[in-house]
């Protein structure tokens, strides 16, 4: 399980980036999992909703290191 620290300062180097740069790193995550969204759907969600898809996938990754 990911740290509390972790996960604190994910969330926060997450909360700086814009809704472009979310985009970019969900679609190039490189974690042990492939996050297969399509850029309209992306574009539909709202810049919390990507971030919560992001860091989710970022702590999940990171829990099973």
């Amino acid at each position: 399980m990911a740290s509390r620290g972790y996960f604190e300062q994910t969330a926060t180097s997450l909360s700086t980036l814009d809704r472009d740069e979310l985009k970019r790193r969900i679609r190039d995550f490189g974690g042990r999992f492939k996050l297969d969204f399509t850029e309209e759907y992306l574009n539909k969600l709202s810049v919390d909703r990507l971030r919560h898809i992001l860091l989710a996938a970022l702590i999940n990754a990171g829990s099973h290191s």
